[in-house]
């Protein structure tokens, strides 16, 4: 998992490596080598100690500019052989992908953090050739709804990096919280981070708990998650969301918001889930600020790519604010929306004066497309469609598909019912290039991406249980050369899924059972907000 584009099992039998088997490392291969070694060497108990060309009883590492050249930089050749094992990579990327590949050969043990004692690894003879369709292969976390610890996050890296997946949109600041220290800015953690109650459910739920919820990153945590990521060639994007979903950072300091429609001293962290009307006004003030956050942002993530939300900014306090409206006159744009278009536009040429690219949600279409910019197209299909058309970089994520927060069955037993239902199979089923788009348009698509977003996921487990078994059907989605939708072979996906779930259930992956969820995963009582039929595909 993600299916390969071609393995052939060679000859009948294994290979069984053992306690004198050799690593043999070739120039550009430590990053795997030492991967190899604390991670599948510490499950199976082999100690594979470094080796020399020519011995036998080993596991051969190496960069082939063939490979290169045939499958690209994350491409990989993996043979295996009765007197060892050789692992080819076009790049370090790819070789890191054929190290995840022969981990699953190995076995579910080879996903524990000890060996089982009495086991002996083994791996059957086989030649595998493989590389992505897509270089964007994303999960999207939001740790703003509810934090999660940075041991979480690290563990989410490994799930991606086992699932073959390269990009994690690190959803870090909305109006229920601010997740990543700035130093310049103290109380966008101090204040920011806190919120006093949270509803629990969503909808009409009148739940809630009372415990405060909180937390954030500091500047270590965030260049040790980088650093961490890098090491499993995953890239890292941040997303500081304006002009919109911005009560937090409001809350912390009130000259942020609209002073001349609302008082903002009388703010707190956002409670409820939904979309919250105080939002930043575009002031000097705000944009000065909010150069300073993004200075630090760019310190601390190497990503050329920086995400700006863009998403949902409610426009009543601007339509109301006499502050905006003259900035509106002043700037002689002819609504709102070219308001916010003006504001994006301010944020992409100061990203691109970096040498940074913008992303943000499709709604920075509105108005004018920022030049440069590129487009997360998560309210269907359409904005993708028409920012590809303009010639501007797209990723697929659109929410009648890859939003995992959505429910995953229509039984009465499942927990906090979000949206639509959206199965395994749907998932697989999703093609990240819509067939409106010439061969041409197509190029920029540059992938895909599955969002969770955590309203209804307060913790580690309710997180994996909406993310997998979902999250792997997306993953071979974004790697593998699928044919169309209707033609895909779900039956042989969910076939290869039963040798997968041992896997799961080894790295300790709380997903949903493919029966429904365990007793102690449902939540009686807990209202969600689910909807009734197929979602609109737009």
């Amino acid at each position: 998992m993600p299916e390969p584009r071609h393995v052939t099992a060679t000859e009948d039998g294994f290979f069984e490596p053992g306690p004198a088997t050799r690593l043999i490392a070739g120039a550009g291969t430590e990053g795997t080598e030492r991967w190899l070694r604390a991670t599948v060497g510490a499950a199976t108990g082999l100690p594979l100690p470094p080796g020399h060309d020519g011995e036998d009883d080993a596991v051969r590492l190496s960069l082939d500019p063939e490979v290169t050249a045939e499958l690209g930089e994350e491409g990989y050749r993996l043979d295996v052989l009765r007197d060892g094992v050789h692992l080819a990579g076009g790049g370090p990327a790819g070789l890191f992908w054929g190290a995840q590949t022969l981990r699953q050969l190995l076995g579910p043990d080879a996903f524990r953090r000890a060996p089982i004692p009495g086991r002996r690894p083994r791996l059957p003879l086989t030649h595998v050739q493989d590389a992505p369709r897509f270089r964007w292969r994303g999960l999207m976390l939001d740790v703003a709804r509810h934090f999660l610890p940075k041991d979480d996050v690290l563990r989410q890296l490994d799930l991606m990096a086992a699932h073959k997946l390269n990009v994690f949109h690190f959803h870090l600041t909305d109006d229920q919280g601010w997740r990543v220290e700035i130093e310049r800015y103290p109380r966008l953690t101090e204040i920011g981070s806190w919120r006093a109650r949270t509803k629990t459910g969503h909808g009409t739920s009148q739940l809630w708990d009372e415990k405060p919820h909180g937390g954030f990153y500091t500047q270590d945590d965030i260049r040790e998650i980088v650093a961490y990521a890098a090491e499993r060639h995953i890239t890292v994007v941040p997303e500081i969301d304006v002009p919109g979903h911005s009560q937090a950072a409001i809350t912390a300091y009130p000259e942020l918001g609209n002073t001349d429609v609302v008082d903002t001293t009388a703010l707190s962290v956002w409670d409820d889930w939904g979309i919250s009307v105080n939002v930043l006004a575009p002031t000097d003030t705000t944009l000065r600020f909010y150069e300073g956050v993004f200075e630090e942002i760019l310190d601390l993530f190497p990503s050329r790519f920086v995400h700006v939300g863009g998403d949902e900014c409610l426009k009543d306090q601007w339509r109301r604010s006499p502050t905006v409206q003259a900035r509106i006159a002043e700037l002689g744009l002819a609504d709102e929306d070219g308001l916010q278009a003006w504001f994006i536009g301010h944020f992409d040429t100061w990203l691109a004066a970096r040498g940074r690219r913008l992303i943000g949600w499709d709604e920075i279409l509105e108005g004018g497309l920022a030049d440069g910019a590129a487009v997360s197209s998560w309210r269907g299909y359409r904005g993708g469609i028409a920012a590809a058309r303009a010639g501007h970089d797209v990723v697929m994520c659109p929410e009648q598909q890859v939003y995992l927060d959505y429910r995953q069955d229509g039984g009465v037993d499942e927990p906090v019912p979000i949206a639509y239902v959206r199965t395994l199979e749907d998932v697989y089923r999703f093609e990240p290039v819509p067939p409106e788009l010439t061969a041409e348009e197509a190029t920029h698509v540059l992938g895909a991406q599955a969002n969770v977003w955590t309203e209804v996921m307060e913790d580690r487990g309710r997180v994996d249980y909406q993310t997998f078994p979902r999250l792997t059907a997306f993953a071979e989605v974004a790697w593998s050369s699928l044919p169309a939708p209707a033609e895909r072979d779900f039956a042989g996906f969910e076939r290869r899924m039963a040798a997968h779930y041992p896997r799961l259930d080894a790295l300790g992956v709380a997903y949903r059972p493919p029966a429904g969820p365990l007793p102690w995963q449902r939540r009686p009582g807990v209202p969600g907000r689910p909807k009734e039929g197929q979602p609109p595909i737009r």
